[in-house]
C-alpha cells in the first residue's frame, strides 16, 4: 500500500489548518495577512480538509460563501479520492 497520498493530504492539511489560524490571528491584530490566493492554493494541493477544519475551528472566512462551499467541496473530493485509492481501487 502506497502511503504517499494520505501522508501528503495529512501534511498539507496540517499546514492549511495552521495557516487559517495564523490568518485569523493576524486579522484580529490588523496586521499583514495571508492572501486568499495562498489559502486556496493550500486547499487545492491537498490541504482542503485542514482548510475546512480551520475555517470551522477558528471561525475564519465563514461569511465568505466561496470559501464555505469551495473548501467543503474540496474536502469531500479529497476524502473521496482517498477512499477510492485505499478501498475501491484495490478491488478492481
Amino acid at each position: 500500500m502506497n502511503l504517499l497520498p494520505i501522508l501528503l493530504i495529512i501534511l498539507m492539511s496540517i499546514i492549511a489548518f495552521i495557516a487559517m489560524g495564523v490568518d485569523k490571528r493576524k486579522a484580529k491584530q490588523h496586521k499583514h495577512r495571508i492572501s486568499e490566493k495562498t489559502l486556496w492554493i493550500l486547499a487545492l494541493v491537498g490541504g482542503a480538509i485542514g482548510s475546512y477544519l480551520g475555517m470551522i475551528f477558528f471561525r475564519h472566512k465563514t461569511k465568505h460563501l466561496n470559501f464555505r462551499i469551495g473548501f467543503t467541496l474540496l474536502a469531500v473530493g479529497q476524502l473521496t479520492l482517498l477512499f477510492w485509492i485505499y478501498f475501491i481501487r484495490d478491488y478492481q
